[in-house]
């Protein structure tokens, strides 16, 4: 299993279950070289194979280099979780430049089709693969457009959605299914990126079940996707929201 952006949050808490559940697990980061090395230590004395691959997802050759040290050290992907995400500080639309759209765009679409592109290149019977499961991690944000905070963001989660579909039926006849996790408000450390590390307690009243999300609970969703008790599921896009 290849998980982008596997260092911390909820990468990190699906790299920890895929691990216990048998997978051999590439860690890959882009800035994180400590968590991501401290956790692939943790697989590891748990007894799993883990590598820790550095690499911006937004990056082409970035994308192609981690797939092919995969290749090299764990061989066949039969698994990605687009997971690798980022999102800049609150803001309205009025004041956001091409700047940051280009840095938003990059990592969330520009990634995930990258990376989607090598797992299929490797999973797909057409090409002579195995067959496989793609999950990309979307955001509640693409439902609710974020309006005052990081509708770019936002927009870019819509379009991890749609891609999600089309793909799906592209490669549904080709042994590979792909669904997308739509996480809510969730505790991790996403939320001082934009500025406000305790967003998750202000915004918890907003949540039907009265609470923020754990990592776990969207890496538990992740690893059903990806199991065979969903081998009838792809274009899905899973909620794991508290009912928001």
């Amino acid at each position: 299993m290849v998980v982008t952006g596997g260092a911390r949050g909820i990468g990190a808490a699906t790299a920890r279950l895929a691990a216990e559940r048998g997978y051999a697990v590439c860690v890959n980061y882009r800035h994180s070289r400590e968590a991501a090395d401290a956790l692939v230590g943790e697989l590891r004395g748990a007894g799993a194979r883990a590598i820790a691959v550095r690499g911006d997802v937004g990056d082409e050759a970035d994308v192609v280099r981690l797939f092919e040290t995969v290749d090299a050290e764990l061989g066949p992907v039969t698994a990605l979780v687009n997971n690798a995400g980022t999102l800049e500080r609150q803001r309205r639309l009025e004041d956001i430049d091409a700047a940051r759209l280009a840095r938003v765009l990059a990592t969330n679409v520009v990634g995930s089709f990258l990376c989607a592109r090598e797992a299929v290149r490797r999973m797909s019977t057409r090409r002579g693969g195995a067959g496989g499961a793609i999950v990309n991690l979307s955001s509640m944000a693409a439902r609710l457009g974020a309006p005052g905070e990081y509708v770019d963001y936002a927009a870019s989660k819509g379009a991890v959605d749609t891609m999600t579909i089309g793909l799906a039926r592209e490669v549904a006849a080709e042994g590979i299914r792909v669904n997308a996790v739509r996480p809510g408000i969730i505790y991790t450390d996403i939320h001082a990126s934009g500025g406000e590390p305790e967003r998750v307690e202000r915004m918890k009243s907003t949540v039907p079940m009265g609470r923020g999300g754990e990592p776990g609970e969207v890496a538990r969703a992740v690893l059903w996707l990806l199991s065979g008790e969903a081998s009838f599921v792809t274009g899905a896009i899973v909620d794991v929201s508290g009912g928001r």
